[in-house]
Protein backbone atom coordinates (compact mmCIF):
# COMPACT_ATOMS: atom_id res chain seq x y z
CA UNK A 1 0.00 0.00 0.00
CA UNK A 2 1.33 3.60 -0.83
CA UNK A 3 1.09 5.83 1.65
CA UNK A 4 2.10 9.73 0.37
CA UNK A 5 3.38 11.32 4.02
CA UNK A 6 1.30 15.07 4.91
CA UNK A 7 4.39 16.15 7.85
CA UNK A 8 2.94 19.06 8.92
CA UNK A 9 4.77 22.77 9.51
CA UNK A 10 5.34 21.86 12.91
CA UNK A 11 6.75 18.32 12.57
CA UNK A 12 8.84 19.73 9.93
CA UNK A 13 10.13 22.45 11.42
CA UNK A 14 10.67 21.39 15.30
CA UNK A 15 9.56 17.76 16.18
CA UNK A 16 11.05 16.21 12.66
CA UNK A 17 11.43 12.75 14.88
CA UNK A 18 7.91 12.83 15.16
CA UNK A 19 7.99 12.35 11.33
CA UNK A 20 10.37 9.95 11.21
CA UNK A 21 8.87 7.93 13.67
CA UNK A 22 5.58 8.15 11.23
CA UNK A 23 7.66 6.64 8.01
CA UNK A 24 9.51 4.00 10.72
CA UNK A 25 5.54 2.69 11.70
CA UNK A 26 4.05 2.73 8.59
CA UNK A 27 6.78 0.82 6.88
CA UNK A 28 7.23 -1.70 9.50
CA UNK A 29 3.08 -2.28 8.86
CA UNK A 30 4.11 -2.60 5.36
CA UNK A 31 3.58 0.78 3.68
CA UNK A 32 5.78 2.27 0.79
CA UNK A 33 5.72 5.87 1.44
CA UNK A 34 6.09 8.86 -0.48
CA UNK A 35 7.23 12.14 0.64
CA UNK A 36 5.96 15.03 -1.81
CA UNK A 37 9.04 17.86 -1.16
CA UNK A 38 6.40 20.28 -2.80
CA UNK A 39 3.98 20.24 0.50
CA UNK A 40 3.60 23.79 1.92
CA UNK A 41 1.35 24.91 4.76
CA UNK A 42 -1.92 23.45 4.71
CA UNK A 43 -3.32 27.18 4.96
CA UNK A 44 -4.95 26.70 8.29
CA UNK A 45 -3.03 29.47 10.52
CA UNK A 46 -4.61 32.02 7.85
CA UNK A 47 -7.68 30.04 7.46
CA UNK A 48 -8.66 30.40 11.33
CA UNK A 49 -7.39 34.04 11.23
CA UNK A 50 -10.06 34.90 8.78
CA UNK A 51 -7.65 35.39 6.18
CA UNK A 52 -9.97 32.77 3.89
CA UNK A 53 -8.78 34.11 0.36
CA UNK A 54 -5.03 34.06 1.39
CA UNK A 55 -5.04 30.67 2.97
CA UNK A 56 -6.35 29.71 -0.88
CA UNK A 57 -2.87 29.92 -2.33
CA UNK A 58 -1.11 27.30 -0.23
CA UNK A 59 -4.08 25.16 -0.20
CA UNK A 60 -4.30 25.05 -3.98
CA UNK A 61 -0.41 24.45 -3.50
CA UNK A 62 -1.23 21.28 -1.09
CA UNK A 63 -4.07 20.34 -3.55
CA UNK A 64 -1.92 20.05 -6.20
CA UNK A 65 0.86 18.21 -4.55
CA UNK A 66 -1.35 15.66 -3.36
CA UNK A 67 -3.62 14.99 -6.64
CA UNK A 68 -2.07 11.09 -7.16
CA UNK A 69 -1.97 10.28 -3.77
CA UNK A 70 -3.40 7.29 -3.20
CA UNK A 71 -3.74 7.57 1.02
CA UNK A 72 -2.75 11.04 2.45
CA UNK A 73 -1.51 10.67 6.29
CA UNK A 74 -0.25 12.82 8.61
CA UNK A 75 0.60 12.96 12.76
CA UNK A 76 -1.38 15.43 13.29
CA UNK A 77 -5.57 15.47 13.83
CA UNK A 78 -5.24 19.02 13.52
CA UNK A 79 -3.73 19.30 10.10
CA UNK A 80 -5.84 16.22 8.72
CA UNK A 81 -9.09 17.84 9.53
CA UNK A 82 -7.97 21.24 7.85
CA UNK A 83 -7.51 18.60 4.70
CA UNK A 84 -11.41 17.80 5.46
CA UNK A 85 -12.36 21.77 5.53
CA UNK A 86 -11.26 21.99 1.77
CA UNK A 87 -14.37 20.92 0.15
CA UNK A 88 -16.26 23.78 2.22
CA UNK A 89 -13.77 26.45 1.41
CA UNK A 90 -13.81 25.53 -2.57
CA UNK A 91 -17.56 25.18 -2.16
CA UNK A 92 -18.90 26.50 -5.77
CA UNK A 93 -15.52 26.87 -7.21
CA UNK A 94 -15.90 24.72 -10.73
CA UNK A 95 -12.19 24.40 -10.97
CA UNK A 96 -10.99 23.34 -7.48
CA UNK A 97 -14.28 22.02 -5.65
CA UNK A 98 -13.80 18.45 -7.09
CA UNK A 99 -10.25 18.55 -6.13
CA UNK A 100 -10.64 19.55 -3.02
CA UNK A 101 -13.44 16.91 -2.39
CA UNK A 102 -10.93 14.40 -3.56
CA UNK A 103 -8.50 15.45 -1.45
CA UNK A 104 -10.29 15.06 1.66
CA UNK A 105 -11.89 11.64 1.02
CA UNK A 106 -8.15 10.25 1.10
CA UNK A 107 -6.90 11.85 4.48
CA UNK A 108 -6.24 10.01 7.53
CA UNK A 109 -4.46 10.89 10.93
CA UNK A 110 -2.01 8.42 11.26
CA UNK A 111 -3.74 6.78 14.27
CA UNK A 112 -7.39 6.54 12.50
CA UNK A 113 -5.39 5.00 9.20
CA UNK A 114 -3.59 2.76 10.81
CA UNK A 115 -6.76 1.17 12.59
CA UNK A 116 -9.04 1.78 10.44
CA UNK A 117 -7.67 1.27 7.07
CA UNK A 118 -4.80 -0.84 7.86
CA UNK A 119 -7.05 -2.88 10.44
CA UNK A 120 -3.84 -3.05 12.61
CA UNK A 121 -4.71 -2.47 16.42
CA UNK A 122 -0.64 -3.97 17.82
CA UNK A 123 1.86 -2.67 16.09
CA UNK A 124 4.60 -4.67 18.37
CA UNK A 125 5.45 -1.42 20.04
CA UNK A 126 7.02 -1.60 23.76
CA UNK A 127 7.20 1.22 26.22
CA UNK A 128 7.37 0.97 29.97
CA UNK A 129 5.07 3.03 32.25
CA UNK A 130 2.36 4.31 32.56
CA UNK A 131 0.52 7.71 30.84
CA UNK A 132 -1.80 10.34 30.22
CA UNK A 133 -3.59 10.58 26.62
CA UNK A 134 -4.17 14.25 25.62
CA UNK A 135 -7.44 14.61 23.68
CA UNK A 136 -6.56 17.51 21.07
CA UNK A 137 -9.42 19.31 20.45
CA UNK A 138 -9.21 19.07 16.63
CA UNK A 139 -8.77 15.86 16.56
CA UNK A 140 -11.79 15.08 18.44
CA UNK A 141 -14.50 17.40 18.13
CA UNK A 142 -13.35 18.44 14.23
CA UNK A 143 -12.09 14.82 12.68
CA UNK A 144 -14.19 12.97 15.09
CA UNK A 145 -10.80 10.71 15.91
CA UNK A 146 -11.65 9.21 19.69
CA UNK A 147 -10.70 5.78 19.69
CA UNK A 148 -8.15 4.90 17.42
CA UNK A 149 -5.35 6.14 19.50
CA UNK A 150 -6.84 4.37 22.71
CA UNK A 151 -7.08 1.37 20.96
CA UNK A 152 -3.42 1.37 19.82
CA UNK A 153 -2.15 2.51 23.29
CA UNK A 154 -3.83 -0.54 24.42
CA UNK A 155 -1.52 -2.58 22.74
CA UNK A 156 1.46 -1.12 23.87
CA UNK A 157 3.41 -3.41 25.99
CA UNK A 158 4.27 -2.46 29.55
CA UNK A 159 2.20 0.50 29.30
CA UNK A 160 -0.78 1.57 31.28
CA UNK A 161 -3.04 4.58 30.13
CA UNK A 162 -4.63 6.11 32.97
CA UNK A 163 -7.40 8.51 33.29
CA UNK A 164 -7.12 12.03 32.81
CA UNK A 165 -9.45 14.55 34.44
CA UNK A 166 -11.02 16.98 32.55
CA UNK A 167 -8.93 15.56 29.35
CA UNK A 168 -11.05 16.94 26.84
CA UNK A 169 -10.46 20.90 28.08
CA UNK A 170 -8.25 22.46 25.64
CA UNK A 171 -4.64 22.77 26.69
CA UNK A 172 -4.79 26.57 25.51
CA UNK A 173 -2.88 26.26 22.15
CA UNK A 174 -5.09 26.21 19.61
CA UNK A 175 -2.98 27.59 16.97
CA UNK A 176 -3.02 31.06 16.76
CA UNK A 177 -4.74 31.63 19.76
CA UNK A 178 -1.63 31.13 22.30
CA UNK A 179 -0.16 34.07 20.66
CA UNK A 180 -3.24 36.44 20.33
CA UNK A 181 -4.47 35.31 23.89
CA UNK A 182 -0.84 34.18 25.35
CA UNK A 183 -2.25 34.92 29.39
CA UNK A 184 -5.45 33.27 28.91
CA UNK A 185 -3.43 30.36 27.05
CA UNK A 186 -0.95 30.31 29.82
CA UNK A 187 -3.67 29.80 32.37
CA UNK A 188 -5.11 26.78 29.94
CA UNK A 189 -2.17 24.49 29.85
CA UNK A 190 -1.37 25.38 33.46
CA UNK A 191 -5.09 23.59 34.02
CA UNK A 192 -4.16 20.95 31.92
CA UNK A 193 -0.44 20.28 32.99
CA UNK A 194 -1.83 20.42 36.70
CA UNK A 195 -4.38 17.03 35.60
CA UNK A 196 -1.52 15.35 34.42
CA UNK A 197 0.42 15.77 37.36
CA UNK A 198 -2.43 14.59 39.42
CA UNK A 199 -2.06 11.14 37.70
CA UNK A 200 1.95 10.40 38.53
CA UNK A 201 1.68 9.35 35.03
CA UNK A 202 5.09 9.34 33.09
CA UNK A 203 4.53 10.09 29.95
CA UNK A 204 2.15 12.83 28.25
CA UNK A 205 0.96 11.38 24.82
CA UNK A 206 -0.71 13.74 21.89
CA UNK A 207 -1.48 12.92 18.56
CA UNK A 208 -0.96 16.98 17.61
CA UNK A 209 2.61 18.56 17.65
CA UNK A 210 1.16 21.92 18.88
CA UNK A 211 -0.91 20.74 21.69
CA UNK A 212 2.69 18.73 22.68
CA UNK A 213 5.03 21.89 22.04
CA UNK A 214 2.53 23.63 24.38
CA UNK A 215 2.29 21.14 27.17
CA UNK A 216 5.32 19.85 27.18
CA UNK A 217 7.36 23.40 27.20
CA UNK A 218 5.36 24.34 30.28
CA UNK A 219 6.07 21.00 31.80
CA UNK A 220 9.65 21.60 30.80
CA UNK A 221 9.61 25.25 32.37
CA UNK A 222 7.96 23.71 35.93
CA UNK A 223 10.26 21.14 36.06
CA UNK A 224 8.86 18.19 36.35
CA UNK A 225 9.48 14.91 35.60
CA UNK A 226 7.53 13.57 32.99
CA UNK A 227 8.04 13.25 28.98
CA UNK A 228 5.87 14.52 26.35
CA UNK A 229 5.68 11.76 23.60
CA UNK A 230 3.60 11.81 19.93
CA UNK A 231 2.02 8.98 19.41
CA UNK A 232 3.95 7.82 16.49
CA UNK A 233 6.96 8.13 18.67
CA UNK A 234 5.18 5.95 21.29
CA UNK A 235 4.22 3.24 18.83
CA UNK A 236 7.99 3.49 16.84
CA UNK A 237 9.14 2.17 20.50
CA UNK A 238 10.75 -1.34 20.89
Amino acid sequence: MKVTLFSTCLVDMFQSNVGKATVEVLERLGCVIDFPESQVCCGQPAYNSGYVNEAKEPMKRMIETFKDAEYIVTPSGSCAAMFKEYPHVFKGDEKWEQKAISIAERTYELSQFIVDVLKIEDVGARLEGTAAYHTSCHMTRLLHVTDAPFTLLKHVKGLEVVPLPGAHNCCGFGGTFSVKMGQISEQMVDEKVMSISGTKADYLIGGDAGCLINIGGRIERKGMPIKSMHLAEVLNSR
